[in-house]
């Protein structure tokens, strides 16, 4: 076959000859099977000798290479002089050449690269660099060994190459030019290991110009696709806190530290507001700009009640979030996430609660409680990694120190066993597939947890019914790590598995979700059940009637309806002007009179979602053109949950859901008659009047985004003449119980007529509600007793038994 094959001549003046065994990866640029080749990327340059390896001896002589092929080069000898420079020596570990002739060592006092396949005539275009293919060849440095010692290759991708002017311009591709070898300073005896430089790489005299931030990946949870789709937007993946090592430098693809007590800021989100307009800018490197809440008019959040602070926090961000996503809706833009937006207003503002991180229990954060983001328990302290599963800190157990595990996320992206509602076993973090998962970061963490025997919060994840790539996120309580092994993952390689136990005497938390979980499939399988449904087929999902307390049957009797009876006709009443939408309606339709309507906006998301609190909202009618799935039509639509109503241990009969509601879903419509203040005879428990409730803030705060400050007469409701009496007739709504921290609020909808003192009485979730949680509003204060200080309202002042640190003592 030697004497069949083309010999070429190779020159070895000014040759650079590099080791062909790192160049294993560049193989589809040599298309000879065998054979020394010379590559000149321009005239007058140097070139590069390469030996295309096949075969049993495309391993080198170390892989069963024959004794009788010697090797092509020979180390040199140890110069005599300390002081002289080592020339540097390359070992080629493949065969010998065509002519059969050995070749011994290659002696080159001054290196140089030259790098092929460069087109000076290649146009290049605009945008993020293009990833190098194999058949380029980066520019390497050749690294002398001791004597007798192999020579290491230290490969640059050219991502990492600068032009002439020494700086890299902003998303474009960079030329990779020649570049020289520098003098390099005897170093300690390496292995032939070929050392990637991260494309982030450059020299310290090297100024990278801004541009889009540089994605880093970490090792827990990258695998989890990003939820894209109208009901629910992407979680924003922030890398974790890692340690530098001792000498200061940063590892490849680990991020910087983070110290002890501080969130991660969202630099990563690229989120800025423009001064001048107030719009959201995206793209700008680095940490968005500081917002001082002392200069925006801004309700207080925080409180001496830790609970009322997490909550005003939470309802901050999504109406901000809800806020947001309107904007974008009627710009018709790219669909953006909304929720890191709203995150990285929030941090910049510092508007979040419990900003140190602890071990153990978070003040206002209670068990049960479910979140939609990651984002959303980063702002209250619960878990300050808005990607990683693992949140662990530095503490001191006597005079010694260990990062221990405060808190983890089972998102279910690892191989996690969850059937136990007290037992977790944890799967560890860097499941790459690729390599076994290491004892660092988290992983380390979690280990010294197990012998330190501290207290971990667990989060825990279920599917979002409304969304079938969503997730919901629910804090289970503190666990404890009771046993650690190592053990095979499903790709072949080792993970870390933990055991955690719960700790005994919390509420319960995933086991709710659980048991309603349960009786959706099944409602046969709830027990204490007095009655199926209460509504007879009245509502879409069946009413079940429990009683777990005493023996009562049920309450006093009333017939069941969904409709809101007037005393006169809706014909009589004054009808409204309907819209001429050919479909539905549409954001930013300036044709569209719902829209003026409602002051310029649709009040719903795509999802149904109320986005502000309004004094009236009105929904497409019988007069529009817009068809029955128009996202204007929501009230009308009636109600979409599974409701319990249940006997409380002292206010009587009540009202909770099987399913987890969402902050400004709608819930049910107060149904019933409509009367007149001087028809009601005897006590009345069941009335409604528009109360003197207590001031909520739940819209946005338009300060943040650069708009006029709300006044408070564009949320609150004002006092309407309308009363409405469930005591023979009524629906779900009349079991709703008084609260004075509340979870829902009352909001006056028209849409079949146009009659704005007797509207629709509509009310939606105040924040995130999980299953089994009672919904309760504010009755308020009639305007008799607070104006008068009688009893001359439609319902009778009563001592208040809602428990909450806010309670007034009374109501009514």
């Amino acid at each position: 076959m030697a004497g069949t094959r083309q010999t070429t001549s190779v020159p070895m003046d000014n040759a650079a000859v590099v080791d062909a065994k790192p160049l294993r990866t560049l193989t589809p640029m040599f298309p000879a099977a065998l054979g020394l080749h010379t590559f000149t990327a321009k005239e007058n340059s140097s070139s590069i000798v390469c030996i295309t390896p096949f075969g049993p001896y495309a391993g080198g002589t170390e892989q069963a290479m024959p004794a009788s092929i010697p090797p092509m080069f020979a180390s040199p000898a140890a110069p005599a002089d300390p002081n002289q420079r080592q020339p540097y020596a390359v070992h080629l570990n493949g065969a010998a050449p065509a002519n059969g002739t050995a070749n011994n060592t290659g002696v080159i006092p001054d290196l140089q690269i030259a790098v092929a396949g460069t087109v000076e005539s290649a146009k290049r275009k605009r945008g993020r660099p293009k990833r190098v293919q194999d058949s380029s060849v980066p520019s390497a440095h050749l690294v002398p060994s001791a004597p007798g010692g192999n020579i290491t290759a230290v490969q640059t991708p050219p991502s990492a190459t600068t032009d002439e002017s020494g700086k890299k311009k902003r998303g474009r591709p960079k030329r990779v030019q020649d570049v020289p070898v520098l003098s390099t300073p005897s170093a300690p005896q390496v292995d032939s290991t070929v050392f990637q430089t991260p494309a982030s790489a450059v020299n310290e005299s090297v100024t990278r110009k801004r541009g889009r931030p540089r994605r880093v990946q970490d090792g827990a949870d990258t695998s989890a696709p990003p939820i894209q789709s109208k009901y629910n937007e992407p979680v924003l993946q922030t890398p974790s806190a890692v340690t530098l090592p001792e000498d200061g430098k940063r590892k490849r693809g680990r991020p910087k530290r983070v110290p002890d007590g501080a969130l991660i800021p969202l630099s990563h989100s690229g989120v800025s507001i423009d001064d001048d307009s107030g719009e959201m800018i995206t793209g700008k490197r680095g940490r968005p700009r500081k917002i001082d809440v002392n200069l925006l008019n801004l309700p207080s959040l925080f409180s001496d009640d830790p609970r009322e602070s997490v909550d005003n926090v939470l309802m901050m961000f999504d109406a901000l979030r809800r806020r947001l996503m309107q904007l974008d809706e009627v710009k018709q833009g790219a669909k953006q996430q909304h929720n890191l937006k709203a995150g990285s207003i929030m941090m910049s503002a510092e508007l979040r609660a419990n900003k140190n991180k602890r071990i153990g229990e978070v003040p206002g954060v209670e068990v049960g409680d479910m979140f939609y983001f990651r984002i959303e328990m980063c702002l209250v302290g619960l878990n300050s990694q808005s990607m990683s599963g693992i949140d662990y800190m530095s503490a001191k157990f006597g005079n010694e120190e260990d990062p221990v595990a405060i808190s983890i996320v089972s998102a279910g992206v690892y191989e996690n066993t969850e059937d136990d509602p007290d037992v977790l076993v944890y799967t560890g973090q860097g499941m790459s597939g690729k390599d076994d998962q290491k004892l660092e970061r988290g992983n380390l963490a979690l280990e010294r947890s197990l012998h330190r025997g501290n207290q971990i919060r667990v989060v825990r994840s279920v599917r979002d019914l409304t969304c079938p790539t969503g997730k919901i996120y629910i804090y289970d309580g503190l666990y404890k790590i009771r046993e650690a092994w190592v053990e095979k993952g499903k790709t072949g390689f080792n993970v870390f598995k933990h055991k955690l136990l719960r700790e005994p005497g919390q509420p319960d938390g995933i086991a709710v979700w659980k048991k309603t979980e349960k009786w959706r499939e099944n409602p046969s399988s709830r027990d204490h059940v007095i009655l199926r449904d209460i509504s007879y087929g009245a509502e879409s999902k069946p009413v079940c009637l429990v009683n777990e307390v005493d023996d009562e049957k049920g309450p006093s009797h009333f017939n069941y309806t969904t409709k809101l009876n007037y005393r006169n006709s809706l014909s009589s009443m004054r009808k409204m002007q309907g819209c001429n939408c050919a479909s539905v309606c549409l954001p930013g339709d300036n044709n569209c009179s719902c829209t003026h309507r409602n002051a310029g906006d649709l009040p719903y998301s795509a999802s149904g979602i109320l986005v502000s609190r309004m004094p009236m909202l009105y929904e497409c009618n019988d007069s529009c053109t817009c068809s029955h799935n128009c996202r204007n039509r929501v009230v009308q639509k009636g109600s979409q949950i599974h409701f319990e109503v249940f006997k409380t241990g002292d206010r009587g009969w009540g009202l909770r859901s099987w399913d987890p509601i969402r902050a400004g879903t709608f819930i049910c419509e107060y149904a019933g008659e409509v009367i007149d203040r001087n028809s009601i005879i005897g006590e009345d428990d069941y009335i409604f009047e528009t109360p003197s409730e207590q001031n909520l803030r739940w819209n946005y705060a338009p300060e943040l985004l650069g708009e006029p400050s709300l006044s408070d007469s564009s949320e609150t409701p004002k006092q309407l003449p309308i009363i409405i009496s469930a005591k023979r007739t009524g629906n779900i709504a009349r079991f709703m119980n008084h609260s004075c921290s509340p979870n829902v609020f009352w909001q006056p909808v028209l849409y079949d007529h146009g009659d704005e003192g007797y509207p629709h009485i509509a009310f939606f979730a105040i924040k995130h509600i999980p299953p089994m949680t009672e919904l309760t509003y504010d009755y308020g204060q009639s305007q008799g007793n607070v104006q008068l200080g009688i009893n001359s309202g439609c319902r009778k002042s009563k001592n208040c038994l809602c428990w909450s640190r806010k309670c007034r003592g009374s109501f009514g």
